[in-house]
């Protein structure tokens, strides 16, 4: 028996473990089942579930830990469940970009929420006093934003688009991908019969796909594709996407020769790519390279529960950390007295206040936004004294990257530990909501919120935004006594 290296050639595989049979204990952040073997060795085992008996083949081992896929299965979960997409598994070639559509799509819930709970726990020493009810929506065809990789496969004799096969450099043979919504589903191969005629067919190394809003704000609008080409396009190929996109009813194409800066539409006009906030009265135009949540359909329902637990007040301040677009700043202005949404960059603090400006008149509930303005911090270098000089606010949303907030929680923290008390004039917000896509990182900082910033932790709980994979979004709220 042979399997793939790193670098696509083969080596023996390591032994099979079939000497003994393995309860599975639970799931970590990869769905990877965690099991012990009877000399207490921790191991590893993909497309294992919890409570099944499995015996696994190893592909890895350390001193105190083995890794590998599971060969055979004595006791089946009752969760179990047959996938969705024929691409999905641990056969050769397997798509890579789904880990849990064996798991039933309750039960792939419930282990997020585990997970975040172990986490707040064992991170960050916090447990939350109440666990939230999880933010669930459509398992299939939500993922309107992807990453399409692109390539040319000469012994193949095709053109392939979509994800990496499971843990290799290899693209997998995608010819349908449920996750996507169901007419971009239905493209993938005329996308490749696309790419494969033009005569820039080996320097297009990618595609990236932005869905928007229908103009009423209800389904599929505009399908924004991002071809990244190396080499300039010849008027045949543009000719080509052209048709391409006559033949797609919402296909948009946009050029990108070089970075994200140097994308740009193919042809000008049509319809904008934006999504729509209804229950604010919002509409969000964006670039299709710009950061906005995948799940348009859980974005909508997770904006409003933590308006909710915010619990912001016409009387009161509030301050948007890492606010981007504005995808909670202009919400909170149809709540709050004042609005200040701060970010990283400069351009997103540009297009914030853009969209701001678009919105401000009529909406709903009072006709209009309350004053919001945008300003450009290092987020990430924040200090006390930059803290302070922001202004004290009622009430704080904190929606950070994958990194965290720890330099704006451990800021806050700060403020409380110094002697004589926080300076004149300011005052620590008494609610803090925090949406999180890392538990880990969201530990982290309820670690220093609770134990050095002298908040509770009142309430938290899993969002499924992405459906089928391991990762973890959720919502955190901090409370002062």
């Amino acid at each position: 028996m042979t399997e793939k290296t790193e670098k696509g050639g083969t080596a023996p595989a390591a032994p099979d473990a079939r000497d003994e049979w393995l309860t599975v204990e639970s799931l970590d952040l990869e769905a990877q089942g965690v099991a012990h073997k009877a000399d207490g060795m921790v191991v590893f085992i993909e497309g294992a579930l919890p409570f099944e008996e499995v015996q696994f083949n190893q592909h890895r081992k350390k001193n105190n830990w083995a890794q590998g896929t599971v060969s055979a299965i004595r006791r089946e979960s009752s969760q179990r469940v047959r996938p969705g997409c024929p691409h999905f598994g641990l056969h050769t070639g397997a798509c890579g970009g789904c880990k849990m559509q064996h798991l039933d799509a309750v039960a792939q819930v419930a282990v997020k929420q585990r997970a975040l709970e172990d986490n707040l726990w064992h991170l960050g020493k916090v447990k939350p006093e109440n666990v939230l009810r999880p933010l669930e929506g459509p398992a299939w065809h939500y993922r309107y934003r992807a990453r399409l990789s692109v390539r040319h496969v000469v012994k193949k004799g095709t053109v392939l688009i979509g994800f990496h096969e499971r843990k290799s450099r290899y693209l997998a043979d995608m010819q349908v991908c449920p996750v996507l919504p169901a007419p971009v589903s239905d493209m993938l191969m005329p996308l490749r019969a696309l790419i494969g005629s033009l005569d820039a067919h080996d320097t297009c190394p990618q595609i990236e796909l932005a869905c928007g809003d229908a103009p009423d704000g209800i389904g599929l609008g505009v399908i924004a594709l991002v071809l990244r080409h190396l080499e300039p396009l010849s008027a045949a190929d543009l000719q080509r996407l052209r048709d391409f996109a006559s033949l797609n009813p919402g296909v948009q194409w946009w050029l990108q020769p070089k970075g994200p800066d140097t994308v740009k539409l193919l042809d000008e006009g049509g319809p904008v790519l934006s999504y729509a906030l209804p229950a604010f009265g919002v509409t969000m135009p964006f670039k299709p390279t710009d950061f906005t949540q995948v799940n348009p359909h859980i974005n909508r329902v997770l904006v409003g529960r933590a308006l909710r637990l915010l619990d912001v007040q016409a009387d009161e301040r509030v301050i948007d950390w890492f606010c981007g677009l504005g995808n909670f700043t202009l919400p909170l202005a149809t709540r709050a007295r004042e609005v200040l949404g701060i970010e990283g960059s400069d351009t997103l603090v540009g297009r914030a206040t853009d969209n701001f400006e678009r919105n401000r008149p009529a909406v709903p509930p009072r006709g209009a936004l309350a004053p919001t303005r945008f300003v450009a911090r290092n987020l990430f270098e924040m200090t006390p004294e930059m803290l302070v000089a922001d202004g004290a606010a009622d009430k704080w949303l904190v929606d950070p990257p994958r990194e965290g907030a720890f330099a704006l929680a451990k800021a806050l923290a700060d403020l409380h530990q110094q002697e004589g008390g926080l300076p004149s004039g300011w005052t620590a917000p008494k609610r803090i909501v925090y949406v999180s896509c890392n538990p880990s990182t969201l530990a982290r900082d309820a670690g220093l919120l609770v134990h050095q910033a002298g908040y509770r932790c009142t309430a938290a709980g899993v969002v499924n935004m992405f459906p089928h994979t391991a990762h973890v979004e959720s919502i955190a709220v901090f409370d002062r006594p």
